[in-house]
């Protein structure tokens, strides 16, 4: 089975939405910055059909407790996501893994 092309787009655009979001509602916290610590976090993040979390695992902490600390507040941040395109595969629950990246610049 092959996804149609404007099932992709569609699913493109969410992705796209979804990225955005993060980028809006990330945050650093002061005390990961005035310590200098960077590093990445996988988050396994459960949502219904209308966008709402309903569950969030740390599935790759940044080993860095003012970073790993900051991660539900910013699971809250992001509630709720986008509605993902009905034609996203996958019953009434879905999940997918999000990286969060803290890099100083």
């Amino acid at each position: 089975m092959s996804i149609t092309p404007a099932r992709a787009d569609e699913m493109a655009d969410w992705q796209k939405a979804v990225v955005k979001l993060v980028q809006k509602k990330h945050f650093y916290p002061r005390q990961a910055l005035v310590n200098e610590i960077e590093g990445m976090a996988k988050v396994s993040v459960s949502f219904d059909r209308s966008g709402q979390i309903t569950n969030f695992e740390i599935k790759q902490p940044t080993g860095h407790t003012e970073l790993d600390s900051a991660l539900p507040k910013m699971m809250e941040r992001l509630n709720p996501l986008p509605a993902p395109p009905s034609s996203m595969a996958g019953g009434d629950v879905l999940t997918m893994v999000l990286p969060i990246n803290w890099v100083i610049q």
